[in-house]
């Protein structure tokens, strides 16, 4: 089953921020943390269940070769990506921003 994904305004400036960054470091580094980020949402709209409950019913999944957790919640047949955040900073961040 292929599930709606949905992408909340602060997590989509979460992405440009940290693709930026990361092409202010490397040329291409920051299209090949978006391409991670793809393969990710990828399984995650197949497969949302395989990625663990961290906390209040959010979800996180690890990108691949990048230290940053996406979370995400399930709501009926629709994967809701709450935040993208680096793994040393506390997960619950997210709860304190404004998603509109």
């Amino acid at each position: 089953m292929n599930y709606k994904l949905i992408i909340l305004p602060l997590a989509k400036m979460d992405l440009e921020e940290i693709a930026s960054w990361y092409e202010s470091i490397q040329k291409n580094l920051g299209k090949r943390f978006l391409n991670c980020i793809k393969t990710e949402i990828k399984i995650l709209r197949v497969k949302p269940l395989l990625y663990q409950i961290r906390y209040d019913g959010t979800r996180v999944a690890l990108i691949q070769t990048f230290p940053y957790l996406l979370h995400f919640e399930i709501d009926k047949k629709e994967i809701v990506i709450k935040a993208i955040i680096h793994t040393s900073r506390n997960s619950k961040i997210w709860k304190n921003r404004k998603n509109y």
